[in-house]
């Protein structure tokens, strides 16, 4: 099995219920009046990796806080890419508030995210794409201001099109998201709101293996994993040997390389401090040093196959880290359109699954916007048999593109 279809989905709706996933092809495509140009960007330059890294925990910190049972799956990487693209069309206090959430000023975050997912590994055995789409409402009274679908098209390579906002451009939009998914997501949306202006996606699908796939050998059947709450619970685990040994105070781990450039990290918090705990101890530095400074050691590990779901609105965890004034009356995306627009809600969705050949992930990201005012010792021997954190990361930059804890088994 392989890892993919990471979805991040900024969306000017409110979930409702009505059409499907038919296959439906756009039909006012403007994107051969808003071409892509050419930027000039090279590595990420300043604080890129430490604003990221603080994004990604600060992220993940507020979502376990706001699920206080069953497992938390967030993909920095997708939120940071929804928000990018709907802070270019915000002003003022609002986007004063999302580049400080965000880590950057706006035109710098821009730079550095295309140069980072363009430099991103993609392989036979890795393979990595982005695709974005800006879909808009079809009405006289609305127009979407070019320089933002300029700035979305170069550095974020959005299509654009614009819509009657009815069921066909429902089925339309989700059809795109299928097919961006390799049909692992078949649906986004259910209707589009009447208040609905816009929609602002991004689709990034991720498809690899293990460097080592497990062998029949590896395989323990009827195991015990502990959950959270103290129950037991039957497991398959997986054994292997790995290359790279993770040691802080409180908790220690491996790091499981994926091919052609990804790797899985896993930590376990010492056994008389629960995941919450350690979560909420966590800060960027002692995420990074744990990552960047990884021993170069044989360490035997184990660690059940598992499936896990999350699904969980963003707001509260957004305004928390500092965007308040996006989800008010006094929001300002005159960026974006003369219109009055906010942002409703961020939902977000995961899903991950993990087995002897590697690992199969998905995240989708909604951004609502809507119309109005508003081994060599026991030490290095780690047995996942608990609850614990894990990563799914770049190897050049140490940087989560998934970060989640397992609480608890899922049937």
């Amino acid at each position: 099995m392989k890892f993919k279809k990471l979805i991040s989905v900024l969306a000017s709706c409110v979930l409702l219920s009505g059409c499907g996933a038919v296959s439906e092809t756009p039909g006012n495509n403007l994107t051969a009046s808003v071409q892509s140009q050419p930027v000039s960007v090279s590595v990420p330059e300043g604080d890129f990796q430490t604003s990221q890294m603080q994004f990604a925990v600060k992220l993940f910190q507020e979502s376990v806080s706001e699920t206080p049972d069953g497992n938390v799956l967030v993909s920095p990487l997708s939120v940071m890419l929804a928000l990018s693209m709907t802070a270019n069309g915000a002003n003022g206090q609002t986007l004063s508030e999302m580049e400080q959430v965000l880590g950057s000023p706006l035109s710098d975050l821009n730079q550095n995210l295309y140069s980072y997912t363009h430099n991103l590994p993609s392989g036979e055995n890795a393979k990595l794409s982005l695709a974005n789409s800006i879909w808009f409402r079809d009405r006289e009274d609305f127009s979407v201001k070019q320089e933002f679908l300029q700035t979305d098209a170069d550095y974020y390579q959005a299509d654009v099109f614009q819509e009657a906002f009815d069921s066909k451009t429902c089925n339309k939009i989700n059809s795109w998201v299928k097919q961006k998914t390799d049909g692992m997501i078949p649906q986004i949306i259910d209707t589009i709101d009447t208040d609905t202006m816009m929609y602002l996606i991004n689709a990034l699908s991720f498809d690899a293996e293990w460097l080592h796939i497990y062998e029949d050998t590896d395989i323990r059947e009827n195991q015990k994993f502990t959950n959270a709450d103290g129950t037991e619970q039957t497991v398959t685990m997986m054994s292997s040997i790995e290359p790279r040994y993770l040691k802080s105070e409180h908790a220690k781990g491996f790091i499981k390389p994926y091919k052609d450039g990804y790797s899985f990290a896993a930590i376990l918090p010492e056994e008389n401090l629960s995941v919450d705990d350690y979560i909420a101890s966590l800060n960027p530095e002692l995420l990074s040093d744990m990552l960047n400074n990884a021993q170069n050691t044989a360490v035997f590990a184990q660690m059940p196959k598992f499936k896990s779901e999350y699904d969980t609105s963003l707001v509260n965890a957004l305004k928390a880290m500092g965007m308040p004034t996006a989800f008010s009356g006094t929001a300002d995306f005159s960026g974006i359109s003369d219109t009055s627009l906010y942002i409703s809600d961020v939902l977000h969705k995961t899903f991950i699954e993990v087995d002897e050949r590697g690992t199969k992930a998905g995240a989708v990201t909604a951004v609502a916007v809507a119309e109005g005012a508003g081994l060599a010792s026991d030490e290095k021997t780690i047995i996942l048999d608990r609850p614990f954190v894990y990563m799914i990361i770049d190897d050049e930059n140490h940087l989560p593109v998934f970060i989640g804890t397992v609480r608890e088994m899922q049937n």
